[in-house]
């Protein structure tokens, strides 16, 4: 359902992201890791259309973002970091602005906005404004906008910024019983704990290349821990490949 095929892009003759190629297939739930400034916020840009390119491919649902955008973003739900909706409209206002983006009749997209406001636990505020709303609330009707018109992929940056223990639960839940229902998502996260939880599979990225892939299990089989948690994992790998230059008897401050 995503397809990234030697996808390259370069600040200033830099690599940011160099002949990236990954999968997501349908129903999985894959895990985008990395440290920053590890090029995963370009490559998601470049995913949904936001940068172009220098070299490679993205298909989503066998659409080229590139050549045909609107078959290919008619294909995707985004929820970046930081939510972004209008201070002035209520969340209904605001999911049948996005469900006319996307050409949903007026009927059925107030059903399916009420289906996920729902969801998110946001029906008794439907109709206020979204200029009162905190960071968190903000975060859930994104999510409810993302899923409006029923993508066959999603593409998620930092799920869980703003969310409070519930609302991360509730979001976790939904992203697995989506996937199991035929979704490919495609979630960007700091946070190794949620990716161990509900991935299927797992990428980590490190200054641009995919530095390792697979499941927890086949993940384990690349450190010298074999049954050690995704934290350990990924500190291995992504340390192997740091050279520090700290003096010996350097403080700490």
């Amino acid at each position: 359902m995503l397809k990234l095929t030697q996808l390259t892009k370069k600040y200033g003759g830099r690599a940011v992201v160099h002949n990236l190629n990954l999968n997501v297939n349908t129903g999985e739930l894959y895990a985008f890791l990395g440290p920053n400034g590890a090029g995963k916020t370009t490559t998601i840009k470049m995913i949904c259309g936001l940068l172009k390119p220098d070299n490679g491919q993205v298909l989503i649902n066998g659409f080229d973002i590139s050549h045909d955008p609107v078959n290919a973003k008619q294909s995707f739900g985004y929820i970046p970091d930081q939510p972004f909706v209008y201070d002035k409209l209520t969340p209904i206002e605001f999911l049948r602005f996005v469900g006319g983006l996307y050409g949903l009749e007026p009927k059925e997209c107030d059903q399916r906005a009420d289906y996920w406001l729902e969801q998110f636990e946001l029906t008794k505020y439907r109709n206020s404004l979204l200029g009162s709303f905190s960071h968190g609330m903000r975060q859930k009707v994104v999510f409810t906008a993302g899923f409006l018109h029923n993508p066959p992929v999603l593409v998620v940056d930092e799920p869980m910024v703003g969310l409070d223990p519930r609302g991360a639960v509730v979001m976790k839940k939904l992203l697995r019983r989506r996937c199991e229902e035929g979704l490919a998502a495609f979630v960007s996260t700091h946070s190794l704990d949620v990716a161990e939880q509900i991935a299927d599979r797992i990428g980590i990225l490190y200054q641009g290349e995919l530095l390792a892939e697979g499941t927890i299990e086949e993940l384990q089989k690349t450190t010298s821990n074999s049954g050690g948690r995704l934290e350990q994992i990924f500190l291995e790998l992504t340390q192997a490949k740091e050279t520090p230059d700290i003096p010996e008897k350097a403080v700490l401050r």
